[in-house]
């Protein structure tokens, strides 16, 4: 026997003779108490984090989170960061799985903390959440931001630290070897922290030395690509690159070939038991942080011998992108590790989306010598237009059409993206009339070599 249907009322009377309604009505209002900044970081401190700060959304240097922490927490008003620190002799090691281990292990943790945090927040009266520190993200944005804050920018912002030439955020006492996390409260607190006053890293360039593919300048400069591709190859679209080998193969045979037997066997682990990440050297390597400097302070050179060589001396496969400053990095700086040439992770899926993506694919190996000016027109549902300008070997792009171009290209967005994900060929284009231009064509080809797929 079906039990019957709920008596629905929908008048204001019987919403105000509601048992819940009535039992309110009786009491007075939660009313929030004032949280100073003290109270804040000792609730993060009770809740395991090892540092924590709190600030702002109104901070300039969070301008660019502002839409995306709204977008969570309506209501936000304040971000609390939280510091927890990860033992460097696990990350030190050669052996990955050591390494990613501790990386797992304090992640959860991490999570854990913030989640605390979060609840003890509200638990007071104050609405609060926390993203997870990596995974879960967004992925329905992908290639676009997954990620629903950066957790270095809060960390950075709230003075728990400053960016360091391998762009992870270093801590003054806990130098590299900390994982981030944020929470997103409607709590206001007032004042501002304390300004750090210095920068953690100490210029050694160590990290610069470490790096398998070169992903970072002495400089300064970055290649996000050679980090992303190599990396995070078990990540996201790296994920995608080994799909595609399978569709591809004519039969096991040539998978095999294709995909080692070792690299399936990784990638299985990542899926079973986390994504693992083929490199965090430049972290291993650093020596910023008054708790972590001493071994380098006393013998830099037994430093080198015992945490940096057992790295860079590792023989293991190295991922790079045919035709791309890390693949020569490779070939020129580590002879000895195994080169695994893998189609680019990087796959714009919209005309905004290529030209924001061009500087994060962008190599400067391929573009020296090259001087030329390329104004693009792709129609999607309006014209998207932009200047993109190659100097030898340093790239600007810019919105709209700026300047006189070498080269103008002219293409749905859609044709384009099949032309510069080789599904089409840009002959095929031309003829067909999908593809116009007008300049130097051949400065195209030049173009292209830059952006290597």
């Amino acid at each position: 026997m079906q039990s019957p249907e709920p008596t629905v009322k929908g008048s204001r009377a019987a919403f105000e003779q509601h048992p819940t309604v009535v039992s309110l009505r009786g009491r007075p209002s939660l009313v929030p108490a004032p949280l100073t900044r003290a109270r804040v970081e000792q609730l993060a401190r009770d809740g395991g984090a090892d540092d924590a700060g709190i600030v702002s959304i109104d901070h300039p240097d969070l301008k660019e989170e502002l839409p995306y922490l709204r977008q969570a927490l309506p209501g936000v008003r304040s971000v609390i960061s939280l510091v927890l620190g990860t033992h460097k002799e696990d990350i030190r090691s050669p052996a990955r799985s050591v390494a990613n281990g501790e990386f797992h292990r304090v992640g959860e943790r991490m999570d854990e903390i913030a989640a605390r945090v979060a609840q003890g927040l509200s638990q007071l009266g104050h609405a609060s959440l926390n993203p997870p520190m990596a995974f879960p993200m967004e992925m329905d944005a992908f290639p676009g931001r997954t990620w629903v804050v950066s957790h270095k920018k809060v960390a950075v912002a709230a003075q728990l630290g400053r960016m360091g030439l391998h762009r992870s955020v270093i801590h003054p006492r806990l130098g590299s070897f900390v994982l981030l996390a944020t929470v997103l409260t409607e709590a206001e607190v007032e004042g501002e922290a304390e300004p750090l006053g210095f920068n953690p890293c100490v210029s050694c360039k160590l990290c610069v030395a470490a790096c398998p593919v070169g992903a970072i300048e002495p400089e300064g400069a970055f290649h996000f690509s050679a980090c992303y591709d190599h990396n995070y190859r078990e990540f996201m679209t790296g994920f995608g690159d080994v799909l595609e080998q399978v569709a591809e193969s004519r039969d096991r045979h040539e998978l095999r070939e294709r995909v080692p037997i070792a690299e399936t066997a990784s990638l299985w682990q990542s899926l079973s038991y986390k994504p693992s990440y083929k490199a965090a050297y430049c972290i291993a390597v650093c020596p910023a942080g008054e708790e972590v400097m001493r071994p380098f302070l006393d013998d830099r050179a037994a430093f080198l011998r015992s945490v940096v060589k057992p790295l860079t001396s590792k023989e293991e496969p190295v991922y790079v992108v045919a035709g791309s400053d890390a693949e020569e990095h490779v070939r020129r700086r580590f002879p000895h590790k195994r080169l695994r040439v893998v189609q680019s992770s990087l796959r714009p899926t919209s005309a905004r989306g290529f030209f924001a993506g061009l500087p994060l694919t962008f190599q400067r190996g391929p573009a020296r010598g090259l001087k030329a000016t390329f104004h693009f027109e792709l129609l999607e549902t309006d014209v998207i237009r932009a200047t993109v300008v190659i100097h030898d070997g340093v790239l600007t792009v810019h919105e709209g059409l700026v300047g006189d171009a070498d080269v103008y290209v002219s293409a749905a967005t859609d044709v384009w993206l099949d032309i510069v994900t080789k599904k089409r060929s840009a002959v095929w284009a031309l003829l067909t009339g999908r593809l116009k231009t007008k300049g130097n064509r051949s400065l195209l080809d030049r173009f292209g070599a830059c952006f290597p797929r």
